[in-house]
């Protein structure tokens, strides 16, 4: 399970906050849209979790940090580029910092994926037409099952969270729903899986 940059600027810090008062402080912000794939991305991650199913998280700004540069009105790097405490990373989960859209270029995600003899990657998290597009192409590109999770996937606008959708259904993925994906992790066989590194 690859959770793509479900952080607090693409979501703010007010789940019940439209994306009109969201955007005033957090301009890249999905609003209460980006919560509700949060809240389902929190359930898929319980059953994950009880069937030992590897979690990646992934969460931009690493070359924001490096230029010493802040997003929105003055925010601390630290808060905007933030994984939302609803789906807070564990230890044992693995959380990789990137600088491009895509999670696999110049991350070390395909070594983790290859280490824990993964075939199969379902894809979720913002934005649809960006950094969850790039990672389901470089997914596909690397000869990996893929599927992308509808209700756990969000943008900040309808017309291009669809578009995208569809055209990656076409081309480099599976859409498919938040209870299939439940259906097929429970129809594994849990087993217990290598900590791993938090990435820094």
């Amino acid at each position: 399970l690859v959770i793509v940059d479900d952080m607090v600027d693409f979501v703010g810090d007010d789940p019940n906050e439209g994306i009109v008062q969201s955007v005033k402080r957090y301009p890249k912000s999905s609003g209460v849209e980006g919560w509700e794939a949060v809240r389902h991305t929190a359930s898929l991650i319980k059953v994950a979790r009880e069937r030992s199913v590897p979690i990646i998280y992934t969460t931009s700004g690493l070359a924001e940090m490096s230029r010493g540069e802040v997003h929105g009105d003055a925010l601390p790097i630290d808060r905007g580029f933030r994984i939302v405490d609803e789906i807070a990373p564990d230890p044992q989960d693995i959380v990789i910092y990137k600088s491009a859209p895509s999670a696999f270029f110049g991350t070390s995600l395909i070594q983790h994926l290859t280490t824990l003899n993964i075939d199969t990657v379902l894809c979720c998290g913002c934005t649809t037409s960006g950094c969850v597009r790039a990672t389901v192409v470089d997914a596909c590109s690397y000869h990996f099952k893929v599927g992308l999770i509808l209700e756990c996937t969000f943008d900040r606008f309808q017309t291009s969270h669809k578009i995208n959708l569809f055209d990656m259904h076409v081309k480099y993925a599976d859409v498919i729903s938040v209870e299939q994906v439940k259906d097929y992790f429970r129809s594994l066989r849990s087993e217990k899986v290598p900590a791993a590194s938090v990435l820094r």
